[in-house]
């Protein structure tokens, strides 16, 4: 299988997975400021021109959830319990509201302290977070009290709704993500911290 990637947020859902999976993959970095997101051939394998993009044989998967759950599928893991359909649904019920909710607030911090100045050569705005702010809080109260006695997102088991959930939060303090009074959610990230495959999760 080979993997397209570069070191951002999505690509590094699924770089964590294959890591933590011991997926053997090879890995092309793709180099957007030179053009390579647009070119023919990376266009062929997803006509979005985004990352990251797996290729299994004839299968050309993009999206991160669907490759991560085709890389869990795979490995037979429990990151995606394919024998249990209730567990399936739990985890999709957070993942959708990562991507509705959680995401779209954290987002704008990582967009403005991260995207901008290190991708696109601008300086961030804080009038955008601050305006952002208000709806994260609202979503980081959720999920600070569903992860009350909670050791993962959906329960004892470690699965693909945390690392979707997780995966701003190693830059926290970079993105100046204001997540401090939230216990549980430190309590749960310091959690993920203790993975090598989330503290290291790009390809050497």
């Amino acid at each position: 299988m080979e993997l397209y990637y570069f070191e951002t947020m999505n690509p590094r859902k699924v770089c964590v997975t294959a890591k933590y999976l011991n997926t053997r993959l090879d890995y092309h970095h793709i180099d957007a400021a030179q053009g390579e997101l647009t070119s023919p051939a990376h266009l062929e394998r997803n006509p979005n021109a985004k990352v990251p993009v797996l290729v299994d044989g004839d299968l050309k998967l993009w999206e991160s959830v669907a490759i991560m759950v085709h890389l869990a599928t795979k490995a037979k893991s429990p990151l995606w319990p394919a024998d249990d359909p209730a567990a399936q649904v739990e985890q999709l019920r957070w993942i959708s509201w990562d991507l509705c909710h959680w995401a779209a607030h954290t987002g704008e911090f990582y967009f403005e302290y991260f995207v901008k100045p290190q991708l696109l050569g601008q300086a961030p705005d804080p009038t955008a977070t601050e305006r952002a702010a208000p709806r994260l809080h609202e979503s980081a109260k959720i999920l600070d009290a569903h992860l009350a006695g909670r050791t993962f997102v959906t329960g004892d088991t470690l699965s693909i709704a945390d690392f979707c959930l997780g995966i701003l939060l190693p830059y926290s303090e970079e993105i100046h993500l204001p997540l401090a009074d939230y216990a549980n959610i430190q309590r749960w990230h310091d959690g993920l911290m203790k993975l090598e495959a989330w503290r290291n999760p790009w390809p050497s």
